[in-house]
């Protein structure tokens, strides 16, 4: 291993972005046009709850919104912030050198009432800009009260490709990577295994490159090496390609064959692979009315029960990642 490859801050906060248009992702926020960009470009910033899932730049935006429009930021937990602690923040705010400082609270949503109600004064009459993090719905984890004062705002996952974006822009560009020679083939496993949270893709990486084979020039991160280190079984499956056909039609002909084992085999091969699981249910209903038809009409209800209930699975999911 060279010498100077390891250090003493982790990958992720490394590559954490230190300005808003180095963000990956999240366009929809932050593109040119969209809400937060034209708010900051105006100096103004009023308080917000972002919610979205872990590793995809809550903290971070909060961060660079703050410094956009020259607000002192304050991070506070509220793992482990208290409401005399939150006070003490609240009633100091006058001894800072700026007026209305910004309060980042991650994991908002795990403060109770009480302590939610301790913000409403001070969100209302201006004295700090709230930003909150959660990733629970602010629809039922945040107080009504907080959430009249605050705008929400989704953070989305990032996508395969983003994720490779970052991935690359971590090789080429980070102090200690860019002093390496890193042939990475695992570009789409450690996309697929990171589930769209880049600092997770980002932790993958460094602890796949800190046990490469050092003998080799480059570093070869391989699927083989990655699995090994997430201690995860890959599971070849491209949703988008040509396994999206096969496995899905082995899945049809081992129910045609009556081998209910191995069309449980492929239906999970699918699921875990990232397939909806409605696209499954909608083939169900096909095969039901075509392969089995009228050896057992109640086979079509029960596909057809399997679908509505799938359609209306997904239906509620995106209400709830919504906020209603």
């Amino acid at each position: 291993m060279p010498p100077n490859f390891h250090a003493d801050t982790p990958l992720a906060q490394r590559m954490r972005p230190t300005t808003l248009d180095a963000i990956i992702g999240q366009e929809h926020l932050l593109a040119a046009g969209a809400p937060l960009l034209r708010l900051v470009e105006q100096g103004h910033l009023p308080s917000i709850i972002l919610h979205g899932e872990a590793g995809i730049g809550k903290t971070t935006i909060a961060m660079l919104l703050a410094d956009a429009v020259g607000r002192p930021f304050h991070a506070l937990s509220a793992l482990n912030t208290g409401v005399k602690q939150l006070r003490e923040v609240l009633e100091n705010k006058d001894s800072l050198a700026f007026e209305s400082p910004v309060v980042f609270i991650d994991e908002i949503h795990r403060f109770n009432k009480a302590q939610q109600d301790a913000l409403l004064g001070a969100v209302e009459s201006g004295d700090i800009t709230l930003i909150g993090a959660t990733t629970e719905n602010p629809s039922f984890s945040v107080n009504n009260a907080l959430l009249s004062r605050c705008q929400v705002y989704r953070l989305e996952p990032l996508t395969p490709e983003q994720i490779s974006a970052v991935l690359q822009r971590a090789i080429s560009e980070d102090s200690v990577l860019k002093s390496l020679t890193v042939n990475l083939q695992a570009q789409d496993t450690i996309s697929q295994l990171a589930h769209g949270d880049a600092r997770k893709a980002l932790n993958l990486l460094e602890l796949a490159i800190q046990t490469a084979d050092t003998k080799q020039s480059p570093l070869v991160i391989n699927d083989e090496l990655v699995a090994r280190v997430a201690q995860t079984a890959l599971v070849r499956y491209d949703k988008d390609g040509e396994q999206h056909y096969d496995i899905i039609s082995a899945m049809i002909k081992s129910v045609r064959g009556s081998d209910p084992d191995a069309a449980l085999y492929w239906m999970a091969r699918m699921l875990v692979g990232g397939e909806p699981a409605d696209f499954i249910a909608r083939r169900l209903v096909i095969l039901a009315s075509e392969d089995i038809g009228n050896a057992n009409p109640n086979a079509l209800l029960l596909a057809d029960a399997a679908l509505r209930m799938c359609s209306q699975l997904v239906c509620q999911k995106r209400v709830l990642s919504w906020g209603k």
